[in-house]
Formats: C-alpha cells, sequence, structure tokens
C-alpha cells in the first residue's frame, strides 16, 4: 500500500489588492507531492511560482483552496524550512550559529548544536570558516550556509525559492551538486522554484510548467533520469538537451505572454 501525498495543494488560489483594482496571481492550482519527492516548478515572471511556496510556508494564506501536509512521525521536527534567492543569513552571527539558529531556537545545548553543525559545515566545506561573519563570505559561500541551516533544521519539507539564481555558473554548478548528494542521503520533500529549465530537469522527479499569469499548471513532466545523478554528467546526455527544448516549448508562449501583460 502506498503512503498518501506528503503536500497536497487543492485549487489554489490567490489574488492581491482591491475591488476594482484585484490582480488574479494564482488561479485553480492543483498539485499532489509524494513524501521525499523532488519537484520543481517553472514558469514565466508573475505567474504565482512563489506565492505557492509562501502559501505552503504558512507565510501568505490563499484567497481560495488549501495547502495539506501530512504530519510527519516525529512532531519535534519543524514542518518546513525556506531556502531564498537571498541568503538570508544573521550579518551579526557566525558561520556556524547562522547555521545552528534553529537549534538553538528549539533549546539544543550549545555543545550538541556545535556537533550536529560542524559535520554539515563539512560537507560543504565550509568547515574552516565556522568563525567567519556572512559579510567575510563569498556569494556562493554564503548560499552554501543557507543550505546547511535549512539541513540542519532537519525540516520535513524543504521550500527552495530559486535559491542559486544569484550565482554565476560555475558556483551555481558547484551547489546544485551539493544540493542533490545531500539531498539523496536525507530523502526529505522538496518543492523548488526555478526559472532555469535546465536546472529543473537535473534537480527534480517531476516538473511543473507554469501559465502566465494567473497562474495555473500547464503540464507537469516526470523526469527519468536515475539517480544518484551527477549535474554535470547529466547536460552531456544528448536526451537532457532534447527535454530542455521541449520543455521550453511549453514555456515559450507563456513567456511571452507574461511580457505583453507586463507591457500593458
Amino acid at each position: 500500500m502506498s503512503s498518501p501525498p506528503k503536500i497536497v495543494i487543492d485549487r489554489l488560489g490567490k489574488s492581491f489588492g482591491e475591488d476594482g483594482k484585484r490582480t488574479v496571481a494564482l488561479q485553480d492550482f492543483t498539485l499532489s507531492v509524494d513524501d521525499g519527492e523532488f519537484v520543481c516548478i517553472v514558469g514565466p515572471s508573475g505567474c504565482g511560482k512563489t506565492t505557492v511556496l509562501r502559501i505552503a510556508a504558512g507565510l501568505e494564506t490563499p484567497s481560495a483552496g488549501s495547502v495539506a501536509i501530512a504530519p510527519g512521525a516525529d512532531r519535534g521536527r519543524p514542518q518546513n524550512a525556506m531556502v531564498f534567492q537571498e541568503h538570508g543569513l544573521f550579518p551579526w552571527m557566525t558561520v556556524v550559529d547562522n547555521v545552528a539558529y534553529s537549534l538553538e531556537m528549539r533549546g539544543v545545548a550549545k555543545r550538541e548544536r556545535r556537533e550536529r553543525v560542524m559535520p554539515f559545515l563539512d560537507k560543504i566545506g565550509l568547515a574552516r570558516f565556522h568563525k567567519h561573519y556572512p559579510r567575510q563570505l563569498s556569494g556562493g559561500m554564503r548560499q552554501r550556509v543557507s543550505l546547511a541551516r535549512a539541513f540542519v533544521a532537519d525540516p520535513e519539507i524543504l521550500l527552495m525559492d530559486e535559491p542559486f539564481a544569484a550565482l554565476d555558473a560555475q558556483n551555481k554548478l558547484i551547489l546544485q551538486e551539493e544540493l542533490l548528494r545531500i539531498w539523496e542521503g536525507s530523502a526529505k520533500t522538496v518543492l523548488f522554484i526555478t526559472h532555469g529549465i535546465d536546472e529543473a530537469i537535473a534537480l527534480s522527479d517531476r516538473i511543473v510548467v507554469m501559465t502566465a499569469q494567473p497562474g495555473r499548471i500547464k503540464e507537469i513532466v516526470p523526469i527519468d533520469f536515475p539517480r544518484p545523478r551527477s549535474v554535470a554528467e547529466l547536460r552531456a546526455d544528448p536526451r537532457f538537451g532534447a527535454m530542455e527544448l521541449s520543455i521550453w516549448r511549453m514555456l515559450e508562449d507563456e513567456v511571452r505572454t507574461a511580457r505583453r501583460q507586463a507591457e500593458a
């Protein structure tokens, strides 16, 4: 018997503004995500991708529909953690204290916090920078700290909003590889927002393609490349390029529609 979905999004809708100047950002968005599944959402700017994530995180309330998350066995774990495009680190805290913040909020003793944090910093190559402050790190290093903070919190669900968008191509590739390596060892449920079709193919089990505003699901594309994956090697597979082109064809009209909407 299969387990129930971890996330059930049912006919979700979101509107902004007042009557007469109301914008429908999201409409009739329905999606189920299995426990341990990695799902990427792609779509044109303004289609409501981030809104879906923020509602799932409890940061916004829907105008219609609902998001239900199946409870985990360990009620002491946080339900979700969110990783943003900007790293969101506390500038007055060292790397180790930033990563350990959620543990501190849960009352974990300082010695235990360090014992749990340092292995993650070692995994992402930042152990020797544990006493540094965010201002002393590069952009890629700061985003690695954000990833470590999310995983150390040990949430049931990771909600990731274009976390690598601001990075150069080399750092983006390194962090995609690190994310896959850590995720494959944790089997967490992930909802990941990206504008990069190539990134979505490399990371996900399924890709949700959205329409222009109001955002709806246009297509759901299963990704059948085996795991574990190497992002760099995967991109050399001829099927990768064919799939990227196919998804772009699904998105192209929506991107042009979104541009016309922005110019109106």
